[in-house]
């Protein structure tokens, strides 16, 4: 059969590769054209669109580059005709694919879709359009069954969380090989700064981290460089200061090291698997701020405290993402007593996250539609 798939951002495109290299255990024969990255591509994916290309995020970001995101639109819709697909597969980014969802459906193409919008935190009355269009949602969050099929009477599938599938795939190297390969000092222990994939968060957030490097001189900070950032962009940011970037090595660099600083998103729940101690700090420009006040409907923005319901790594938002603020809370959570609390936390987030061969499941069930 021949699949395409939509993924616009890193995570995405993570999942993506997980899903295509499943399909093919499936499929053969399969041919599999997509919007996606490097490793939907080293699986086997015809890339036509590159996720750096539409990386778009906050609502001001969103509003300027209008433009591009209309081309795109119309891009996508004759391309779609032109390949025919037997399935189209929609993984996250829902701004986007959701209005190619309406279209497809209305072009009798067969729509799955892949990570839910989460409606949940703002705009829920999306509901009405992926009731419409979407033949069959994959929620990975352990809420969200229970969020759509009670509060919105629309069967979902949940197979259990793709993260478990790439992070039990890894395989950790040797500490001193990982020390000798970077030329880290061995006898200083990591910590870890995700400053996110795109690169206008970067720039709100990085500079602001990495203002906290002197008061921990007894650790190393290394900046995870995301694989669709160069490093002249780290360079600029980082000036003079002494940290290093390591692109391309994310699980290697969090599994060697004693603590994190991350922005919200995907990042904080690998974060937790490693269970590596963590502090979220989050700054965007201050319209998408206002605006993201106004519309979204949520108690917290990292997924870790989402799942568990409780504010179990603490979140520094916008004005509270300082370096007073970072500095005490990186402290805590250095420090033993907390640090053990916090793993006994995460152990329970793992637990609820379900088994890990979500992929497999999943690619099953889009090529065979078996019942789970």
């Amino acid at each position: 059969m021949k699949y395409y798939i939509i993924a616009g951002e890193a995570s995405g495109d993570l999942h993506g590769s997980n899903l295509i290299k499943e399909i093919y255990k499936f499929d053969p024969n399969a041919i599999i054209r997509a919007w996606g990255g490097d490793k939907m591509k080293s699986e086997g994916a015809i890339i036509i669109k590159h996720f750096k290309e539409l990386s778009f995020m906050g609502f001001y970001e969103v509003l300027i580059n209008l433009k591009t995101i209309l081309r795109n639109i119309s891009f996508c819709k004759n391309d779609i005709l032109k390949f025919n697909p037997d399935k189209i597969i929609f993984i996250d980014y829902p701004g986007f694919n959701l209005r190619i969802a309406k279209w497809a459906k209305k072009n009798n193409f067969n729509t799955n879709y892949y990570i839910a919008p989460q409606i949940w935190a703002w705009d829920e009355k999306r509901i009405k359009n992926i009731k419409a269009n979407i033949d069959q949602l994959y929620v990975i969050l352990p809420f969200e069954k229970d969020y759509f099929e009670n509060k919105h009477n629309y069967k979902v599938k949940f197979l259990g969380h793709p993260l478990l599938d790439s992070i039990k795939s890894f395989k950790k190297p040797k500490k001193a090989d990982f020390f000798n390969k970077h030329k880290l000092d061995i006898k200083k222990e990591i910590i870890c700064i995700l400053p996110g994939s795109r690169k206008q968060e970067i720039k709100k957030i990085l500079n602001i981290m990495l203002k906290v490097t002197g008061v921990f001189s007894n650790y190393e900070f290394i900046i995870a460089g995301a694989p669709n950032i160069d490093l002249e962009f780290y360079n600029t940011i980082i000036s003079n200061r002494n940290v290093k970037v390591i692109k391309d090595e994310t699980y290697s660099l969090l599994s060697n090291s004693k603590a994190a600083l991350v922005t919200s998103g995907t990042a904080t729940l690998e974060t937790a698997i490693f269970k590596i101690p963590q502090v979220v700090c989050y700054k965007t420009s201050a319209i998408s701020y206002f605006l993201a006040k106004i519309f979204i409907k949520i108690k917290f923005i990292s997924l870790v405290n989402l799942i568990m319901n409780e504010e179990i790594i603490k979140e520094l938002i916008q004005d509270n993402c300082s370096k007073k603020n970072i500095v005490k809370e990186l402290k805590k959570v250095l420090d033993l007593k907390n640090r053990n609390k916090l793993l006994d936390k995460y152990e329970k987030l793992i637990s609820l996250l379900g088994t890990s061969g979500s992929s497999n499941r999943l690619a099953k069930d889009i090529v065979l539609k078996n019942k789970f």
